[in-house]
């Protein structure tokens, strides 16, 4: 997959196309945010589903034995 990228990158290079070539490049900047995003998002709800669940734990001490 990356050298399928690399060669749109180099192709696009190559003919002179700087304004295509700068629109893949942001394009893909784009999504690798939004991939971080939704990671960091993921983590959050994660978090906070454990966070819901420690007053339970807390009241009930047997369980940490």
């Amino acid at each position: 997959m990356i050298k399928f990228f690399r060669n749109i990158r180099k192709s696009l290079l190559n003919e002179g196309k700087t304004g295509k070539y700068l629109k893949y490049a942001l394009g893909e900047i784009l999504l690798v945010v939004i991939g971080i995003l939704i990671a960091l998002q993921i983590n959050n709800w994660n978090e906070n589903r454990k966070n819901a669940r420690m007053p339970i734990k807390m009241l009930n001490p047997s369980e940490y034995m």
